[in-house]
């Protein structure tokens, strides 16, 4: 994207969505175990915590959701803490498309005029082709990673209930209030604008 190579953007994220739909299936094998199986296995990990997971994290910062207090969980970890970091001062994902749509014509300082360039690309699909579809893959490598989450919270909560994460977290409860994390929020945004009636009055959503 840095480049405005937009195809091969596009077809690089399309290729991360199928890895993570792999990933979203993958979690039900673990419900293939007993759950007093799941707990033995599950009792190994002690202390040992997914909200711990750098690569996790580094995800989560590389596709936009960049959080100091989380940085700062791995301060005792040097290696992690570095690559976090890292990716911390590095352009997201998201950062990286709205500098494309800058470069392409849109406004796109905050995040009102972010939605308003998603909704500007949703509109005139045809014309911003490649936007468009760089628009739709990055959407969808956030609806994929979102639903990632569902599944686990829901694999988690069918073999241990609700009790207290490894590594002592809250367990589902954390959990749950991860499901509306979005990477690009202005990209789910712009639907709500969304109006059929856009090319004869204008943009809706400036007024």
């Amino acid at each position: 994207m840095e480049d405005d190579r937009v195809p091969a953007a596009t077809r690089a994220i399309k290729r991360v969505v199928e890895i993570e739909k792999l990933l979203v299936n993958q979690i039900h094998i673990l419900e293939t175990m007993t759950p007093i199986s799941f707990l033995a296995f599950r009792d190994q990990l002690n202390p040992a915590s997914g909200f711990q997971s750098m690569q996790f994290r580094e995800i989560e910062f590389s596709s936009g959701l960049k959080d100091k207090n989380i940085l700062r969980e791995f301060t005792s970890d040097e290696f992690a803490y570095e690559r976090l970091q890292a990716r911390m001062s590095q352009p997201s994902l998201a950062e990286c498309f709205y500098r494309v749509l800058q470069r392409h014509g849109l406004n796109t300082k905050d995040y009102e005029e972010r939605t308003r360039a998603a909704l500007e690309v949703l509109t005139h699909f045809e014309e911003r082709y490649e936007e468009y579809q760089l628009a739709e893959a990055l959407l969808e490598h956030d609806e994929y990673f979102s639903l990632w989450r569902s599944h686990h919270i829901k694999m988690v909560e069918r073999m241990v209930g609700a009790k207290r994460g490894t590594g002592g977290s809250e367990g589902i409860g954390y959990l749950k209030t991860t499901l509306d994390k979005k990477f690009f929020p202005e990209l789910w945004e712009a639907r709500t604008h969304l109006d059929i009636a856009h090319g004869e009055r204008g943009c809706p959503f400036a007024h």
